[in-house]
């Protein structure tokens, strides 16, 4: 099918508006995705309906804390990434060539279909995920518009490449993102994923101002991010130009794709790492990747009360309607 963002420019040449990497392309041409193709001056998507991966699984996975926690979230996903990690852990499904030819694989599966799996399931949300939404923007977009229609929520798992255009078509049926943050170094995006730093930080300051609730995980990977005046950085621009209340999720990084040259990360580096959220005022820090952590729970940020347990995936969640602390009625931030 023909894409959503594009413009047509001269001797039959396209620039993609997908993401920021505003790809031009000569006819014939693909996109750094890998699946995207200018065919005689029109970009085409091609894989629209190429389904690579569908799981339910817990919210919690994706990461999001923040929203009906323990409720179950239709995932999917499509071939194909615009970045192109050293460490990505899906790069068999993501980091595709972009020669022509290459083949796009996936089961057809409709928008339609992919909502009637979801309330089959009885999942509360579709999560757009595995690899990057935006490089199957437009199903994801046909999609959500027809689950927010059923009462689904939508939630992005994002590296937050996305363009200005996109946010702004996805943001009215969009409820949540997380968006990877892998660094506060424009080097390290550069070297290790083939791009920058600086639109993730402005696509997540346009999310939190169309009202997408937010939240955050940064893979603490040892000797490239994990300095802690680095790791200060990042949490003080999450508080001060995300909000306090925006969740952020430090996971632990372990080897894998094109990044074995290092061990998994130092578990008293992730626990560091956390203690720097908090000192920065962030009102909600989480540990990712090391199980037996205290660091899972949910806590009120007036009285401290546990309103949300987990351990693992087994999840109790104390907060009342409306996002209520039951211990001292503090309105706990999120979607519940």
């Amino acid at each position: 099918m023909e894409a959503y963002l594009y413009d047509k420019l001269k001797n039959s040449r396209v620039r993609c508006r997908t993401c920021c990497h505003f790809c031009v392309l000569e006819p014939g041409h693909r996109g750094l995705c890998g699946v995207r193709e200018n065919q005689d001056g029109r970009l085409m998507v091609l894989n629209y309906d190429k389904i690579i991966a569908h799981s339910v699984d817990p919210i919690e996975k994706k990461p999001i804390f923040h929203l009906k926690p323990g409720s179950r979230s239709y995932s999917i996903a499509t071939m194909g990434c615009n970045f192109t990690c050293r460490f990505c852990q899906n790069a068999d499904i993501a980091q595709i060539s972009s020669e022509p030819g290459t083949r796009i694989m996936g089961r057809p599966m409709a928008p339609e279909q992919i909502v009637d799996n979801a309330l089959a399931a009885g999942c509360q949300s579709i999560a757009y995920t595995y690899t990057e939404p935006s490089v199957f923007f437009e199903l994801a977009l046909d999609t959500a518009r027809l689950a927010k229609d059923k009462g689904l929520f939508n939630i992005f798992v994002t590296n937050g490449y996305m363009s200005p255009d996109l946010i702004r078509q996805v943001a009215p049926y969009l409820d949540a993102a997380n968006v990877d943050l892998k660094a506060f170094d424009d080097g390290f995006y550069q070297t290790f994923c083939n791009t920058r730093l600086t639109p993730v930080k402005e696509n997540l300051k346009r999310l939190k101002r169309a009202g997408v609730w937010v939240e955050v995980t940064t893979l603490v990977i040892p000797g490239l991010n994990d300095d802690p005046e680095e790791l200060t950085a990042l949490a003080g621009f999450i508080a001060d130009d995300l909000g306090p209340d925006t969740p952020w999720h430090v996971s632990r990084f372990h080897p894998t794709h094109r990044m074995t040259d290092r061990g998994p990360t130092p578990a008293d580096t992730v626990e560091k790492a956390w203690d720097i959220g908090k000192k920065a005022g962030l009102y909600y820090v989480y540990v990712g990747n090391l199980p037996g952590s205290s660091h899972q729970h949910t806590q009120c940020p007036h009285c401290d009360a546990t309103v949300v347990e987990r351990r693992g995936y087994d999840i109790v969640n104390h907060i009342k309607e409306n996002g209520i602390c039951p211990g001292c009625g503090a309105l706990i931030s999120g979607i519940y």
